[in-house]
């Protein structure tokens, strides 16, 4: 077995679509609409697999992502092959105006990674 796709709302989806396929060389599928349920989405495709669903829809909440961990999807990472990869990915982002709440680090199990705020607050782990 392996996951399929992880999902994510957005009150925005064309910025979020945006970000992914700039930042992190995401293919973005057809547009699916449901006008009945006023419900519209995008599968997002990575270069080596694993894709991501962003949807809209009118009656979402948010939730904070940014001060405190909540239940549910705390992170996902992203693997862009090398260090100088994770390094340079972080500054462009950086320089974007995009929030780094985690500096490139090896962390105690080893990973090199940072971990950047999406448009929406949603927490990736750049990863080599």
């Amino acid at each position: 077995m392996k996951i399929d796709h992880l999902a994510l709302w957005t009150y925005d989806l064309e910025r979020i679509k945006s970000f992914y396929e700039k930042y992190f060389q995401a293919k973005s599928g057809e547009k699916y609409v449901n006008p009945k349920k006023n419900f519209e989405s995008y599968f997002l495709t990575f270069v080596v697999g694993g894709r991501l669903e962003i949807m809209q829809m009118p009656g979402i909440d948010t939730r904070d992502h940014k001060d405190k961990q909540t239940t549910g999807l705390s992170h996902f990472a992203i693997s862009v092959g090398s260090k100088h990869s994770v390094d340079n990915l972080t500054d462009v982002l950086r320089q974007d105006g995009y929030e780094v709440i985690g500096e490139p680090r090896t962390t105690g199990d080893g990973y090199y990674e940072s971990v950047v705020l999406d448009p929406d607050g949603n927490r990736i782990e750049i990863t080599v």
